[in-house]
């Protein structure tokens, strides 16, 4: 953690922020921290500041690129809609980001404007999921009409990033992460690759079915302020399936004894604003099986190297072990 800090202090440097302290926040993907400083206006302000994880993007991207599409990405949903997105906040000599050492490998760092609000994970209620759905269709109207500039490089979340060996997790290669997964625990996320690959062959052919997605939009990562949702962490943002989206939002809710109406909700806000054909409702819940072995495999391989993740691990194989064999029996 001194050394995360150390390296916050140093791309701090490179901002117009006088005075800067720094609050950990969390240690996850990224090391965050909460800012205190000064702006060139002399007001004192918060702000987030986020030490990116080398190769968070897979192995074959560009991770400085990456984060600066994601900026660039923000930066047109502030100025083209009136989505409540983070604020990217420039270096002093305009950049979007800027890279430091630790001590010899070169780490990616930016900066953010804080955002407030409350979250509602918790204790959640349709009318939240509601916002959050309506908000969820403008993000993607918005990426259907928004142009990909030059040098724009995001994941791209299809079949092979889910399921073959494009990511990292734990620092660990997906394909040693399978490896280590329990043998029926493998049958299963293997059936589920199957039948993902057939659907998303099928979506791949369809107009407006991928595009620019969040791709992690769930409670966790909404904030509320009256009627507002505010959207944020869009670490994981890249061209995908727009159901996938839809099936995020409602994963961590389907054990729930009041899933269905939580789901009529967030429908109901998406499609207000944007159109969800029938056919693609219909493989909804493969959907929120493909974010269960997303989640599975990371989970198993961030065990390997953090003793809190591996504590909770048999807990949390029995749960994934649960939701899959539901939707394979419905399959």
């Amino acid at each position: 953690m001194n050394r995360a800090r150390r390296v916050a202090l140093r791309a701090l440097s490179a901002y117009p922020l006088a005075d800067p302290t720094l609050r950990f926040v969390a240690l996850g993907e990224n090391t965050t921290f909460q800012v205190r400083a000064r702006t060139d206006s002399g007001e004192a302000e918060r702000f987030l500041l986020r030490v990116h994880r080398p190769m968070r993007h897979g192995r074959f991207i560009d991770s400085t690129a990456a984060i600066s599409s994601e900026l660039r990405w923000l930066t047109a949903l502030r100025e083209q809609t009136d989505l409540v997105v983070p604020q990217p906040v420039p270096t002093r000599d305009g950049e979007l980001i800027t890279t430091t050492s630790a001590p010899d490998v070169p780490l990616t760092c930016s900066v953010l404007r804080w955002m407030e609000g409350r979250r509602y994970s918790s204790s959640p209620r349709p009318v939240y999921l509601r916002r959050l759905g309506g908000a969820l269709a403008r993000v993607h109207n918005h990426a259907d009409t928004w142009p990909l500039p030059g040098g724009f490089v995001r994941i791209r979340w299809d079949w092979e990033t889910f399921f073959g060996d494009t990511m990292q997790y734990g620092g660990i290669n997906a394909a040693q992460v399978w490896d280590l997964l329990p043998d029926d625990l493998r049958r299963a996320f293997d059936q589920i690759a199957a039948a993902a690959r057939h659907t998303m062959a099928r979506l791949d052919e369809r107009p407006g079915a991928v595009g620019l997605i969040h791709a992690d939009l769930h409670l966790d990562n909404a904030l509320f302020a009256g009627d507002v949702v505010k959207l944020i962490d869009f670490d994981d943002c890249g061209i995908g399936y727009r159901l996938y989206d839809v099936a995020v939002a409602l994963w961590e809710l389907r054990h729930r004894d009041d899933y269905a109406a939580m789901r009529t909700a967030l429908i109901g806000g998406y499609t207000a604003h944007r159109p969800l054909p029938e056919d693609d409702l219909g493989d909804l819940d493969l959907f929120i099986a493909v974010r269960e072995v997303a989640f599975g495999l990371w989970f198993v391989g961030t065990a390997q190297v953090n003793p809190v993740f591996r504590d909770r691990l048999p807990r949390t194989l029995d749960g994934i072990r649960r939701s899959l064999a539901v939707v394979l029996r419905a399959g």
